[in-house]
């Protein structure tokens, strides 16, 4: 029987951390002026609407981008 809710588990997605643009500041070391300039130039990536009013970006999306930089930064 434990077998099957173990299996139950792994078939659910993996629930992804959303961030807000607080948080992708402190992450990224970004001001939020850079942050929008970087969206509007297409250097970083745009956030996912969550609410009438909100967005934030998935942490994945974050944390890929800054894996990119310091890859650009050893080459």
């Amino acid at each position: 029987m434990t077998e099957v809710f173990q299996a139950a588990e792994n078939i659910q997605p993996q629930i992804e951390r959303m961030l807000r643009r607080p948080e992708v500041e402190a992450i990224t070391g970004r001001s939020r002026s850079a942050i929008y300039e970087g969206m509007a130039n297409g250097t970083f990536p745009k956030p996912v609407k969550i609410g009438a009013r909100a967005v934030a970006w998935p942490e994945s999306v974050i944390r890929q981008w800054i894996a990119d930089r310091m890859m650009e930064g050893q080459a």
